[in-house]
């Protein structure tokens, strides 16, 4: 067994992060006990979803890589615990450790409908496509009972507002009944993660997101219900899911989707730390191979954060899997670039109170 002691490995247990370094905001760790520790046992760490009642929910971004300049994230933090995400350092700025405690304390935005209703309904506010799971998975297990994201489909499809929605979760089959009508409008696309097709491999590196056949088979459901989907391969691991191109994208299209993208793995701030950790204990052979693939791509670092070089790198090894993914998508009639999403629909609904809730 590794360096890891098999009490911890127990601890562990369907969780991805090897360890809970503080938020970089927090050089010390303070010796106060806030009972987290203690709480359950010794073989579970539980989940814990706390409340934040936001003050905004749309965030804007100016990025030159995204091909949206609006999102909203229902919840901070994400269950499937992906060791890869590249939303991991977000949680410092909660105080947060990025490792464990972004899989373990989430937080959850209930008044997100309230507030997306409000901000659709200003009078500044200009229609363009809304993103939903940018940062985490709108569709993680917390979403079975809260609902938030669910509500926030419910005031778009009232504002007739075009989104679209990124997630690994089954649960936005759940949803069909607001995409489907959606879809026939031309005001949604939702695009689904499958990073490889080996269920081994998914398990360890994402270990509350369902497993690769059930994506597929949501992919296949959405299809059939007349919505449009995107078959995302991402993140691409260099040296270790690499080899899985070709094949992800023929599943994705054996399924139904219509549409494909990808993106190279990224390893901004703790997420390198992060990684490099997971990969010694689960693919300790593989490790120096993959980490060289990256920094090949990155100039000799582990991450290089510039605009049009952060979501795929560069060079041969990078350039090559460009080739190989144009060249499948071809092949398998999947659209690198979807049709936009309507905009040309958008309308403020009566609202209660209004004078011609009088008539």
């Amino acid at each position: 067994m590794s360096s890891v002691s098999k009490h911890t490995l127990l601890r562990r247990k369907a969780r991805a992060s090897l360890s809970n370094a503080p938020s970089r905001f927090e050089p010390e760790r303070t010796a106060v006990d806030d009972g987290w520790e203690h709480a359950a046992p010794r073989n579970v760490i539980p989940t814990e979803i706390r409340e934040e009642i936001a003050r905004s929910i749309i965030t804007y971004n100016k990025s030159p890589d995204l091909p949206f300049d609006r999102a909203i994230n229902p919840y901070r933090g994400c269950e499937h615990g992906c060791i890869y995400c590249f939303a991991r350092p977000s949680h410092a700025y909660l105080g947060l450790s990025p490792g464990l405690d972004f899989e373990t304390r989430l937080i959850a935005r209930p008044n997100a409908p309230d507030l997306l209703r409000r901000e659709l309904s200003a009078k500044r506010y200009r229609v363009a496509p809304i993103a939903i799971g940018t940062n985490t998975d709108p569709y993680q297990p917390c979403e079975r009972d809260l609902e938030i994201a669910r509500s926030c489909l419910e005031v778009l499809r009232d504002f007739l507002h075009p989104v679209a929605i990124v997630t690994k979760g089954a649960m936005v089959e759940r949803d069909i009944d607001i995409l489907a009508p959606m879809a026939e409008q031309g005001l949604v696309r939702v695009g689904i993660s499958v990073t490889t097709l080996d269920p081994d491999l998914s398990r360890r590196m994402e270990p509350r997101a369902p497993l690769p056949a059930r994506r597929l088979a949501t992919i296949r459901r959405l299809s059939e219900a007349g919505i449009p989907v995107r078959i995302m391969t991402s993140p691409i691991v260099p040296g270790l899911t690499d080899h899985e191109v070709e094949a992800l994208l023929a599943a994705g299209a054996e399924a139904g989707a219509d549409a494909a993208s990808w993106i190279m793995l990224r390893l901004p701030r703790e997420v390198s730390a992060l990684w490099q950790e997971w990969l010694s204990e689960h693919e300790p052979n593989r490790a120096a191979k993959v980490m060289d693939r990256l920094r090949q791509m990155h100039g000799g670092r582990d991450y290089d954060p510039r605009w049009g070089h952060r979501m795929r790198g560069e060079g041969v090894y990078a350039d090559m899997i460009a080739r190989r993914f144009r060249a499948a998508c071809r092949r398998l009639g999947l659209q690198e670039k979807s049709p936009p999403l309507r905009c040309d629909t958008f309308a403020i609904p009566p609202q209660t109170g209004d004078q011609l809730a009088l008539f």
